[in-house]
């Protein structure tokens, strides 16, 4: 019950919160970004002594190095928040714009604004970052937040969000505004994700089986992105010096990320040629290649034999499946098999097929000759994201801040009724 009342206090708060926030100007909301900057540089040792404690419960818990660095706030880390920061408070802001205005016979006029979400439940694993890059993209999208991050982090993302909260009441913004739950008990979280009457909408960022959890148990929408299983199709008439380069990209660039290639498709008119080719230089950058009976053949032992449940597999490393098929069809039938409608791209110079794969394919962004690493928020010219939605309600893709907000009906009228 203790757990309860405390939640139910937070949502509150922040519903009677998303009222005002949604009504700020721009200027205040960022001129709160802004100084909420200077307050992360001016309060580091804070931060940092905080982020020491959870580190040192980390390491005596046995964690391992690479979540440990996702934990860690350095000084830099600071430094990288603030331009953060900085960056959102230059965008402009989507909350109140019109768009659609038409005059309709009966004589009113309908519109569209733009409008905020109104409550966002983030939940999120380690990267005690993601409270104050959040907290910016919410904030100036005129929504409350009420962050959840990861046990390990608890200290540091308290430690955050009072320095947010405390520039939010030095401008006499309601602190309620940006909220996180201050215990670890996962009671907490499932009352969150009943709370349907105050929350809008609930946002998980980690790994597959965190967002398939929340999922199963919110009684609220989730936008969700399981996982990224990007695939490359190379048709027979590709030009070949430039795949490479493009492959490589997608592949070695960041092979831990989620827009990293993890399949690569392969014409039978070109393999003979092209797979060897491509191997050598994914070999070289270290990539571990698992393919099919007739790409092994190809490239002697370049290419090892990919078991049945590489197909479909998201490796977030250096190796992925290589599969030769018989043309583009074959290939989109793989896709719509195995894809996560995450990032598809297709290598060619037809015209023709590159209009059918951008047509029938069903991802959150497809492409035409260009790496899968470029489907990301500042890619794309959003600013700031707060993640990648694979769902098509209400978002599919990069979420920057209009992926934040929601288009309401505006009607203008002269006393017209209807006949």
């Amino acid at each position: 019950m203790q757990i309860e009342a405390i939640v139910l206090d937070m949502v509150k708060k922040a519903k009677a919160a998303s009222r005002s926030i949604a009504a700020l100007p721009a200027a205040v909301k960022n001129a709160v970004l802004l100084d909420v900057g200077e307050a992360l540089v001016a309060q580091q040792p804070f931060i940092l002594q905080e982020n020491a404690k959870d580190m040192a419960d980390a390491k005596a818990k046995g964690m391992s190095e690479a979540m440990l660095n996702r934990l860690q706030i350095t000084e830099q880390g600071i430094l990288d928040m603030v331009q953060g920061l900085r960056e959102v408070a230059a965008l402009e802001d989507p909350v109140g714009e019109i768009s659609e205005m038409r005059r309709r016979p009966s004589g009113i006029t309908v519109g569209r604004m733009r409008a905020p979400l109104g409550v966002i439940l983030m939940i999120f694993e380690s990267r005690p970052n993601v409270t104050i890059d959040s907290a910016a993209l919410c904030l100036k999208a005129g929504n409350a937040v009420i962050l959840r991050g990861g046990s390990e982090a608890l200290r540091s993302n308290l430690a955050l969000a009072k320095v947010l909260q405390e520039v939010l009441a030095k401008h006499q913004v309601n602190p309620a505004i940006v909220q996180v739950l201050a215990f670890t008990d996962r009671g907490g979280v499932d009352c969150l994700l009943r709370q349907e009457a105050y929350i809008d909408l609930v946002i998980p960022r980690g790994g597959e089986g965190l967002i398939r959890a929340v999922t199963e148990k919110s009684r609220i929408p989730v936008l969700k992105h399981y996982k990224g299983v990007c695939h490359c199709f190379v048709d027979a008439d590709a030009d070949m010096d430039m795949a490479i380069p493009v492959i490589l990209n997608s592949k070695a660039q960041r092979p831990s990320a989620c827009n990293s290639l993890e399949a690569l498709l392969v014409h039978r008119e070109i393999a003979a040629e092209f797979l060897p080719r491509v191997a050598q230089a994914l070999h070289k950058a270290g990539v571990r290649l698992l393919g099919c009976h007739s790409s092994c053949l190809l490239c002697d032992e370049m290419i090892e034999p990919a078991a049945e449940s590489d197909w479909g597999r998201e490796f977030l490393e250096l190796a992925m499946v290589v599969k030769v098929v018989a043309d583009i069809d074959e290939a989109m039938d793989y896709i719509a098999r195995y894809g996560s409608q995450h990032t598809e791209i297709i290598l060619t110079r037809s015209y023709e097929r590159s209009q059918r794969f951008l047509r029938e394919v069903d991802a959150s962004a497809v492409m035409v000759n260009a790496s899968t690493r470029f489907n990301d928020g500042g890619q794309f010219g959003l600013g700031a994201e707060i993640g990648i939605s694979t769902t098509k309600l209400h978002a599919y893709g990069p979420m920057g801040l209009k992926e934040l907000t929601t288009q309401k009906f505006i009607v203008y009228g002269m006393g017209e009724t209807r006949a």
